[in-house]
């Protein structure tokens, strides 16, 4: 059962209010004045509170600003209660961070529509979406989103691309996004010496340029094929448009982001500090679980020496010397030379 704190110094609207979410199946807080609303949510932490803005002793703009300072309560939806004489006042509240507010004298039905989207957007924010396509699309689902993702790659014009040809380049400024309809894409850097150091690996259904479109600047890094790919090339519009039109998409959107931040800085952390070995193993094992979908117990991957190398942040020749070690010791086999990985939790646990 979903709780609601009603905060509302008119004793009348309070308990009608009340008696209102009540029937309609929520578990109700009410107070008299801001100072009791907010003792009463930090104690119960409610999902959802009704606020009216002029009262006693605290005020709603305070109540907001106090809830908002702390780290349980901050993300909880807030609706301001708002005389009609109050309404150009509202805008203060929307711009401290107000989800929606409801002016006086106002209907069961309007509270409730209100309440049931608030509720509905702040069950989106809580949930943990993985960072993938499949994440994205239920993410759409969610939030309400009549499309997919995948449906934005639909009827597009499709680039084919041959083996290490470039997709878009380091420094170029981005005017659409990509998505894999076949294939597989390597994101990589190079330094001043020319050396590259692979930062990520895409596979069919997954999308990339996304992040140089989010922050409005250049690309950071340079895509590029890894064997023959179809690419979907999605105009920047619309993709800008899905982001516009679903604001919770947006936000879990850029939280997905921070979370492949994280991933991508322990990557460097491994390449900076492990041991040779310990590289080659990871490189192997995030290939395994990045390509492998039907979770083969031997799973073949068919990659250039020099391609491994750059993922597992090494010189080509130690690669090759440490894959015949790996050969010897049966984690591994090599057919015309594709990598076979014979024992990949041997392999997974040599990084810990």
């Amino acid at each position: 059962m979903k709780t609601i704190l009603l905060i509302e110094d008119n004793e009348d609207i309070r308990e009608n209010t009340a008696e209102i979410l009540d029937l309609a199946g929520y578990k109700v807080f009410t107070a008299e004045n801001g100072k009791i609303g907010v003792e009463l949510a930090l104690e119960h932490k409610p999902d959802l509170v009704i606020c009216d803005i002029m009262m006693p002793v605290l005020d709603g703009y305070g109540v907001l600003h106090m809830l908002q300072r702390n780290d349980e309560m901050k993300d909880t939806p807030f609706i301001f209660l708002t005389a009609k004489t109050e309404r150009s006042d509202f805008r203060k509240g929307m711009e401290m961070g107000a989800d929606d507010y409801i002016t006086k004298p106002f209907s069961g039905t309007d509270l409730l529509h209100a309440i049931e989207s608030r509720l509905k957007k702040a069950s989106v924010r809580k949930q943990d979406f993985p960072a993938n396509l499949q994440g994205l699309n239920k993410l759409m689902e969610a939030a309400g989103g009549k499309g997919t993702l995948k449906s934005l790659a639909e009827g597009r014009n499709i680039d084919r691309y041959k083996k290490k040809q470039a997709i878009y380049v380091e420094g170029n400024h981005p005017t659409s996004l990509f998505y894999i309809q076949k294939g597989k894409v390597k994101i990589f850097k190079k330094n001043d010496d020319g050396k590259e150091l692979v930062v990520d690996l895409y596979n069919t259904g997954d999308f990339l340029g996304y992040v140089a479109l989010l922050e409005g600047g250049t690309y950071r890094e340079t895509a590029e094929a890894m064997e023959e790919s179809e690419i979907a090339v999605i105009p920047r519009e619309d993709f800008e448009e899905l982001l516009n039109n679903h604001r919770e998409v947006a936000v879990q959107f850029i939280r997905m982001l921070a979370r492949n931040v994280t991933v991508k800085e322990q990557q460097l952390l491994g390449l900076a500090y492990n041991s040779l070995r310990k590289k080659v193993a990871e490189a192997l094992v995030n290939l395994y679980n990045k390509y492998n979908e039907r979770k083969e117990t031997q799973f073949a991957i068919d990659i250039s020496r020099d391609n491994l190398a750059t993922i597992a942040g090494t010189a080509t020749e130690s690669l090759i010397r440490t894959l015949g070690d790996f050969r010897e010791e049966k984690l591994i086999d090599i057919k015309e030379g594709t990598i076979v990985i014979l024992n990949e939790k041997k392999l997974s646990s040599m990084l810990y």
